[in-house]
């Protein structure tokens, strides 16, 4: 006689299977939640997904570029809400009034960051604690917010990590940290969901070119020579155009990484060796002249991050 599986295996296995977002990896017809969704890489992901036929949820405390971008999109298949992620209230909000939109959210993109100006030494804690607020509270009120809905739709999560996650900058420990803090994150969450159907993925991108890397660079002229001065491939720019398409093909495919350049997987894996004595010799060689040389441009700044930054957090605290 053959022996029959019992019913209950199956069931269980048919649990455990990751379900594709549509037939082909399709994003068509799926919700997507996305914080920062207003400009930049937060944009580009949206435009695409919209493109492919996505219902979209668009975050962002930037109202005018928020309702901007929404018109480009002509508003079709797009909710917006103005919200501050470091609030947990309002991002619990903006989630249900998703769900009470489109029926419930399949795809998150916790993208919304900031970055600051100047070494452990010069930053303004102020702006360490808010960048921290923001890049990384931000990023479990965001998830946190969904992921009710995410979990019944057996959905998808991507926190957008870099490769400051893998490496360090100098002049730039803040975000360093925060980046560093959300791939764990993502990981945690992996491994927490995955028996639920929940995919969960962490995004790991070289410099790209946006306003917040453009805004620095107006700012600091040593920020540049920076780049300048690290090894190659590590000072390429990377577009925006081709960070979106990454992310979208990562979302589609429910994949646990999504690098842009494909060359970050490799820092990955060789981490261990950048924080050797090795390792660090690139940067050393020009950390000594160059630090007090950005400190001292920070300082005369009056502030350690970008105006657009400054002026944003002010109006979203009034």
């Amino acid at each position: 006689m053959t022996r029959q599986t019992p019913r209950r295996s199956i069931t269980a296995k048919a649990m455990r299977r990751r379900p594709a977002l549509n037939a082909k990896g399709s994003v068509s017809g799926k919700v997507a939640f996305i914080t920062g969704g207003a400009a930049g890489v937060g944009a580009e992901v949206a435009r695409r997904l919209h493109a492919n036929g996505a219902q979209l949820i668009l975050v962002d405390a930037d109202a005018d570029a928020l309702a901007s971008f929404a018109t480009s999109l002509r508003g079709e298949r797009v909710l917006t809400v103005t919200a501050d992620v470091r609030d947990l209230a309002a991002m619990q909000a903006a989630a249900d009034q998703g769900v009470q939109r489109w029926g419930g959210i399949d795809i998150v993109v916790a993208n919304a960051g900031i970055v600051s100006y100047g070494s452990v030494r010069q930053v303004d804690p102020t702006t360490f604690k808010r960048l921290l607020d923001i890049n990384v509270l931000g990023v479990f009120h965001t998830v946190r917010a969904v992921l009710p809905s995410i979990i019944e739709r057996r959905g998808y999560v991507l926190i957008v990590s870099s490769l400051a996650a893998f490496t360090a900058t100098p002049g730039m420990a803040p975000y360093n940290a925060s980046k560093a803090a959300v791939e764990q994150f993502a990981n945690t969450l992996r491994v927490e969901v995955a028996h639920r159907g929940v995919d969960v993925g962490s995004a790991h991108m070289s410099w790209l070119d946006t306003a917040m890397l453009r805004d620095t660079k107006t700012d600091l002229s040593t920020f540049g020579e920076m780049l300048s001065k690290l090894p190659y491939p590590f000072s390429i720019i990377t577009s925006v155009d081709k960070c979106g398409e990454a992310f979208v093909a990562g979302i589609e495919k429910r994949r646990s990484r999504v690098y842009c350049p494909s060359w970050v997987a490799a820092v990955r894996f060789l981490r261990p060796l950048f924080f050797t004595r090795l390792g660090e010799a690139p940067i050393q060689r020009f950390v000594p002249d160059l630090i007090p040389r950005m400190d001292a441009e920070a300082s005369a700044l009056g502030r350690s991050t970008s105006l657009h930054s400054e002026t944003l957090d002010t109006s979203t605290a009034q």
